[in-house]
């Protein structure tokens, strides 16, 4: 196999022409040293490799810190309206290679540690990634933050600081393992602590009513410290701020049992109220109702909105004496997003701010509520709705289940003068739903107090439109919205497909990267026979890369000249990898029938993690291990089929697997997947897509499956999948294979004809325009948050910098 160019190859060969930089490389490696020196206390006679990676991050970090504070003193002058994303996921990933992209710096630093004889990507490969999310919804909220920055817009990020992330999935004997996700046992660069903003949040204890008012009294407080990581625009010099949260308990937590002998336990029990952001619970479109889970929902939004009143108090705008009097005016300086219903509390912990501690009466503090707050919504599956228990409330949260019932109960008024008599309606759109065990329903409530309501997609957004939240549409139509999601073209190109990247720029200049509509100027390329070419180059390259990849991490050999064929996303019977599963038995049973066809060669790539406690996903993965250890091993086939299970499937992975991808299995039942990042992902870096439409070689396949054939010491393995699949196909598998196969004998057809293939892949970069980031964040600043995105750039750090407040 010939070697593929390094990174650092192609950046001595070829450059975006604006992404060269212009930093002093001299400069760079003299900060480089000073850091390794001074801040990590190492010299090069002891330093690891580890050392040079932190010794790196500080120096590229410095080159944030002037911009970062820069930005915030900016907001403070100009005062603008700020935006406060709340989410319970934000899988970032790694940040060293992604700020350096936005801060033109990766070629100077790229030159830098070379020249101190350093390998930046075995630097940046020592950087554990922040995977703080499980899947599609927090890496949106990361690829949100990118472009809210990168637009200008005053925007924060508010979250958990988990201590465990994601877990580690490793394959033992082709099981799923999970194993802790350590990503901060040795520190995190990209975080400075502000314990000056710490907030306290209440939890249990009891409601008095008052002559004076309300009071939440005899609670348990746990703190919440705050931990400010910079978020840096695309070459703008505005650096925003993601601030996540980490719980502590106080200084006399349960310390009042000193006094009889129980010093050491009370010292110990500190852990029980620390928990709290000890772990990301690793579920992914499914609701868990832990106590645990809706104290990490509470926690945060209680300590965000104590930080956003606090900050609008201390605006320009918001200390003057007249709008510390009036609240009204908050909606004019804050606009709340709520990324799902995890952090739906926002909206009875502001009535319980605005009328219990602010005394506003509760009319007009709910129309603050209303106006401030917008929700959106990532699924339609019912099993992923959040329904909380009513007692869990009531012990945990007792104040709130009252403001919620009083919430409901003027709902349901105004919804009984609309609909007189109609009993079934009143309980369909309650906040509250009767039964056994008595439930709020979250999705309700962020319906009722937000002014904004938005799916993910279009398809999606006429789905909760016209189904889950019909009753609700028929009262407020002007409430729903659609926002069709994006990424952000810096991460998922310009630093992920570097070669791209280029070949792009060179024929239609820079500006794509900020104005991704651009790319339909590559539809003119389409017959080019040299851009076709250059195309074809950079994924040869790219796939030759990750086979290198493979062999090194998962000791395989693949054929860099065969069709990698990829599935990567969380794994869900929704997702469908079980049809994948099928098409590979049937193509596999294909070429054992007529082996000397000229079949078109794959490598069949599936990743993705199972939520521990799903059984059924993990036995997919179990049958997609089984399966590769069949077809692998078969003389027969050779290299003309591989299949590979991808363990640990995460976004530093995604950045290396999507780049060198040929087809996307975007597969999902049709409506089932709000949107479809991932596949905007592929489309951008040049894979074509198969994704079936509402649909036998389909017996031998599950006869082989429920007979033993791919689990041989063990016929049985799989009776459970069979059983679901014959009895209970809820996803429609078997209805959707033969129009699959087809589909899939079409697009091997199609990849013998490589120029062809290429026309379509070029076709498919210049659509990928829409989907990018900004665009969406564009209009929720217009649609949603009455705000105006900009791509003006704020001063550069070099002037003196004056007092901030952040």
């Amino acid at each position: 196999m010939a070697k593929p160019l390094t990174d650092h190859d192609k950046r001595k060969q070829i450059s975006v022409r604006g992404l060269a930089g212009v930093e002093n490389v001299a400069d760079l490696k003299t900060n480089f040293n000073r850091h390794l020196h001074f801040t990590l206390v190492k010299d090069r006679n002891v330093a690891t490799k580890r050392d040079y990676y932190f010794a790196l991050a500080n120096t590229v970090r410095d080159h944030l810190v002037g911009r970062w504070i820069r930005t915030q003193q900016h907001y403070y002058e100009k005062d603008p309206k700020r935006v406060y994303y709340i989410s319970l996921e934000f899988y970032m990933g790694r940040t060293l290679q992604n700020t350096m992209v936005n801060l033109a710096l990766e070629n100077a630093c790229d030159e830098a540690t070379y020249q101190l004889g350093l390998d930046m990507e075995e630097l940046q490969d020592i950087e554990e990634d922040a995977g703080l999310g499980n899947g599609g919804l927090g890496r949106l909220a990361a690829c949100f933050l990118d472009s809210m920055a990168t637009l200008g817009l005053a925007a924060y990020g508010y979250g958990i600081r988990y201590e465990f992330g994601i877990f580690n999935q490793k394959i033992v004997n082709g099981w799923q393992v999970e194993e802790a996700d350590d990503w901060l046992r040795y520190g995190n660069p990209w975080e400075k602590a502000r314990p000056e903003y710490m907030r306290p949040v209440h939890f249990y204890g009891r409601v008095e009513h008052t002559d004076e008012g309300v009071k939440w009294v005899d609670t348990q407080v746990v703190l919440a410290l705050p931990y400010d990581t910079p978020v840096p625009g695309y070459r703008n010099n505005i650096v925003n701020t993601m601030r996540l949260w980490s719980a502590k308990a106080p200084c006399d937590f349960n310390l009042k049992d000193f006094n009889v002998g129980g010093y050491i336990q009370a010292v110990l029990d500190r852990n029980l109220a620390e928990n709290i952001s000890r772990v990301l619970y690793p579920n992914d479109n499914f609701f868990e109702g832990k106590e645990l889970r809706l104290k990490q929902e509470y926690f945060v939004v209680a300590a965000t909105l104590q930080d956003i009143i606090r900050r609008f108090k201390a605006s320009k705008f918001g200390s003057t004496e007249f709008v510390r009097m009036d609240l009204s005016t908050l909606p004019e300086k804050v606009a709340i997003q709520l990324n799902d219903t995890h952090p739906a509390l926002a909206i009875p912990e502001m009535m319980r701010i605005l009328v219990d501690v602010e005394k506003l009466l509760w009319d007009q503090a709910w129309d603050i509520v209303v106006h401030t707050c917008a929700y959106t919504n990532h699924t339609v599956l019912p099993e992923a709705l959040e329904r909380w228990p009513v007692d869990l409330f009531h012990n945990l949260l007792p104040r709130h289940l009252e403001i919620i019932y009083e919430i409901n109960r003027r709902h349901l008024e105004r919804i009984g003068k609309l609909y007189p008599g109609d009993m079934d309606r009143l309980r369909r759109m309650s906040l509250i739903e009767e039964g056994n065990v008595k439930k709020i329903n979250m999705a309700h409530l962020c319906i009722v107090g937000s002014h904004a309501v938005n799916g993910v997609a279009r398809i999606h957004s006429e789905i909760i439109k016209d189904t889950i939240f019909k009753d609700f549409y028929e009262v407020d139509p002007d409430k729903f919205q659609n926002k069709t999601n994006g990424i952000t073209p810096r991460r998922w190109l310009v630093m992920c497909n570097p070669g791209l990247a280029e070949v792009i720029a060179e024929r239609i200049g820079e500006d794509y990267i900020v104005d991704m509509d651009q790319l339909k100027k590559l539809l003119k390329f389409v017959n080019d026979d040299a851009f076709i070419a250059d195309v074809a180059k950079v994924k040869q390259e790219n796939k030759l890369k990750f086979a290198a990849h493979l062999e090194e991490h998962y000791k395989v050999k693949i054929n860099p000249d065969s069709m990698f064929d990829v599935h990567v996303k969380r794994i869900h019977e929704y997702k469908r990898q079980l049809l994948n599963c099928l098409h590979i038995i049937t193509f596999y049973n294909r070429i054992r029938k007529e082996p000397q066809k000229k079949w078109t060669p794959r490598t069949i790539m599936i990743g993705g993690k199972a939520a521990p406690g799903y059984h059924t996903a993990k036995m997919i993965i179990r049958l997609i291990t089984a399966i590769g250890d069949i077809v692998n091993n078969d003389p027969i086939v050779g290299d003309r089929l591989k299949v590979i299970f991808l363990e640990n499937y995460r976004v530093t992975l995604a950045e290396k697997i999507i780049p060198a991808s040929d087809l996307s299995e975007q597969i999902s039942t049709a409506g089932t997947e709000a949107s479809g990042t991932g596949n905007m992902k592929f489309m951008l870096n040049g894979a074509l897509t198969i994704g079936p439409k509402y649909l036998y070689r389909l017996k031998q396949a599950m006869d082989q499956i429920s007979g033993g054939f791919f689990s041989p010491n063990q016929a049985d393995l799989f009776k459970d999948l069979v059983s679901m699949l014959m009895h209970h196909d809820r996803f429609k598998v078997f209805a959707d294979y033969e129009d699959y196969i087809k589909c899939q004998d079409k697009v091997s057809a199609l990849y013998k004809n490589p120029k062809e293939w290429t026309k379509k892949v070029i076709h498919n970069i210049a659509g990928s325009g829409k989907f990018s980031s900004d665009r969406t964040i564009s209009q929720y600043a217009r649609e949603i948050w009455d705000m105006e995105p900009s791509l003006e750039k704020i001063a550069a750090p070099d002037d003196p910098i004056p007092t901030v407040v952040l």
